[in-house]
């Protein structure tokens, strides 16, 4: 059965996921919609199917009600999925929402409550996680083949000219290293270690108050850490490296889109392991929601929402001992 869905926003992000939805077996775009009908209109005609609709979010929350829409993914800035969000699950439709899930811990847990409440489905679109590379690297550690993991660390950079007029340095629009790019390390550890006891943050900011570049150590009581960074002063490497009892497991980079590890066994020589991703990586958490609600459910096992509600739990203490306090934005539906 085609799984039919609609894309809220129109801008690269979106235009990446769909892509790799003309990829994914059994789907279709059958809805776009847009703050702007006639970038819905454009965006249908370039990446939907013949005959798909295109309007505003309401248009598109309508297709949802009236059942024209199976899932919809959010690909707006993060101060707007909790609003999205809100409304899609009022219109009891699926939900894929973009990573970071929302601007504000607050706002993630009324997400989640609603969606529980109601029993619709929703996500985080941390696609790091559905990449064939890194399911590999979950199953090496479930099997015990590095031991116990102490130590996880991992850094995201990205060079990224100061423009306070763009949405990446504007706090209103959830801009800065964290949300972006920090989002991504912090899933990562907290995939491998779970929730940390504490959380320790440093960092830079621009002239507007978003951060330029964090450090965030996350420790726990039994002494194991995640030592990770971000930054959109400057290009860095993109490792992972988890370090265990046993050896060691490297994601070469980019870990967020990985497609080799090289697993280090005490005592052994180094093996490699290539493991392609389909399309530009977005296929696998696509198929994810779609394995879900052919199932009936309302939470992915490998992204569940209390994953998203810890790792939002780091964002947010990592931004406030920045002196950075994100707010939600008002979004028309």
């Amino acid at each position: 059965m085609t799984t039919r869905w609609g894309i809220a926003a129109t801008g690269g992000m979106a235009a990446a996921f769909a892509s790799d939805l003309a990829l994914t077996p059994d789907a279709e775009i059958a809805f776009v919609g847009s703050r702007s009908p006639a970038s819905a209109a454009d965006f249908a005609a370039r990446f939907a199917a013949d005959g798909a609709g295109a309007g505003s979010y309401r248009d598109l929350l309508e297709a949802g009600r009236r059942g024209d829409v199976d899932v919809v993914y959010l690909a707006t800035p993060h101060p707007q999925h909790r609003d999205l969000a809100m409304a899609a699950i009022e219109a009891r439709t699926p939900v894929l929402v973009e990573k970071a899930f929302t601007a504000t811990l607050a706002g993630a847990e009324e997400v989640v409550a609603a969606a529980r409440a109601a029993g619709v489905f929703c996500m985080e679109a941390m696609w790091t996680r559905f990449q064939p590379a890194v399911a590999h690297v979950r199953d090496l550690v479930a099997a015990g083949d590095i031991g116990e993991v102490l130590l996880v660390q991992a850094d995201f950079g990205a060079q990224r000219d100061y423009d306070p007029g763009s949405r990446l340095f504007d706090l209103a629009l959830g801009g800065g290293s964290i949300l972006d790019l920090g989002v991504y390390p912090v899933s990562l550890a907290q995939h491998l270690l779970g929730r940390p006891d504490r959380v320790t943050a440093t960092g830079t900011t621009y002239p507007d108050g978003a951060d330029r570049s964090a450090a965030i150590q996350l420790s726990y009581d039994d002494g194991r850490a995640a030592s990770l960074t971000c930054t959109l002063a400057s290009q860095t490497p993109g490792r992972a490296l988890l370090v265990g009892t046993g050896g060691t497991v490297e994601i070469v980079p980019p870990f967020y889109h990985p497609s080799t590890v090289v697993v280090r066994r005490n005592g052994a020589e180094p093996e490699e392991v290539e493991r392609l991703p389909s399309g530009r990586g977005y296929v696998h958490q696509a198929e994810e929601v779609q394995r879900c609600l052919a199932a009936g459910l309302t939470e992915s096992p490998l992204m569940p929402l209390q994953d998203t509600l810890d790792v939002m739990w780091v964002l947010e203490e990592a931004l406030a001992q920045l002196g950075i306090t994100m707010a939600e934005a008002t979004v028309e539906v």
